[in-house]
């Protein structure tokens, strides 16, 4: 016991200030990350609209979500099919785009970044996408097509079930160049030039062998944070197709998980139902994660 006392105590002597640096940090993050998701699991087992205490009614919630509830599968379906699309799509084009840039030089590479970076950082993306998928003649995409024959009528991108779903994809397409983006241009300037010095002595012939034997080797780990934001990016989706779209889009077809947790929580104020909602969310994105790590993480 005391020699595994003395060991300890001999770690936390070293290493404690690095600890205290982190502190705050932890603080925050067991605050405002964890400690609301632990909240929100028990939630889920009550009745709960704000007003009066939370009621304990067990697993009452969930059986109404999976069972009896006509929204979930429409949301479950619509969240699915957009993530299957935006997380894969997100994130290789955020690769190829980082890898584009990479190539070329610094002061153009600094501002193409900028360039590409600037929707995630913009507060008036979503009204050029508002412009851009205007209904009338005026909407750029419409005038475009009408100019050239290829539609005679403008095309209600907004409210038009049909088009819904593809333009939205486009938009977070667009949207998707955000922290991941940036962490892929870091990693491929953080891998060491003797690396390929040794893989050309050793065979490596042109730049796509070096990308695949050298380059994404090196990167795991900026691969594997840009695989987890991509994917909580696009289980997250919402607030775009509400800015652009409206709440509730038109036949629910960009109905998502995060608007039927709005639905219950913002507006009826159900928040036992809505912390079911949530959990489900969350245990469906830490799931996939979880897939993608095993499949990142390789064998060293």
């Amino acid at each position: 016991m005391n020699k595994k006392k003395n060991g300890f105590s001999a770690f936390w002597y070293r290493y404690k200030a690095d600890y205290l640096y982190i502190l705050p940090f932890m603080l925050i993050f067991f605050t405002f990350t964890v400690l609301p998701v632990f909240i929100s699991i028990v939630l889920s087992f009550t009745r709960f609209d704000i007003v009066q205490s939370p009621t304990f009614i067990g697993f009452r919630n969930y059986f109404r979500l999976f069972l009896d509830d006509s929204l979930f599968p429409i949301a479950l379906k619509n969240t699915l099919l957009i993530a299957l699309i935006t997380g894969p799509g997100g994130f290789f084009l955020s690769l190829l785009l980082a890898w584009v840039l990479n190539e070329i030089g610094n002061k153009t590479r600094a501002a193409l970044t900028l360039l590409f970076y600037s929707p995630v950082i913009s507060g008036g993306a979503y009204s050029i996408w508002a412009i851009i998928y205007s209904g009338d003649t005026y909407g750029f995409l419409n005038g475009i097509l009408m100019n050239l024959g290829i539609t005679y009528k403008p095309i209600q991108w907004l409210t038009d079930s049909d088009y819904m779903l593809g333009s939205a994809i486009i938009v977070m397409l667009w949207m998707s160049f955000g922290a991941g983006f940036l962490s892929f241009i870091a990693g491929f300037k953080n891998v060491d030039a003797r690396m390929y010095e040794a893989a050309a002595i050793d065979g490596i012939k042109n730049r796509y062998q070096e990308m695949w034997y050298i380059t994404l080797p090196s990167m795991r780990p900026q691969l594997m944070f840009g695989a987890v934001m991509s994917i909580t990016g696009a289980f997250g989706t919402g607030a775009v197709i509400t800015a652009i779209y409206g709440f509730p889009s038109t036949n629910y077809s960009l109905y998502t998980m995060v608007h039927l947790l709005q639905d219950y929580g913002n507006v009826r104020y159900e928040m036992g139902y809505a912390s079911a909602v949530a959990t489900v969310l969350f245990l469906i994105m830490m799931g996939i994660n979880m897939i993608v790590q095993k499949l990142l993480a390789g064998k060293d």
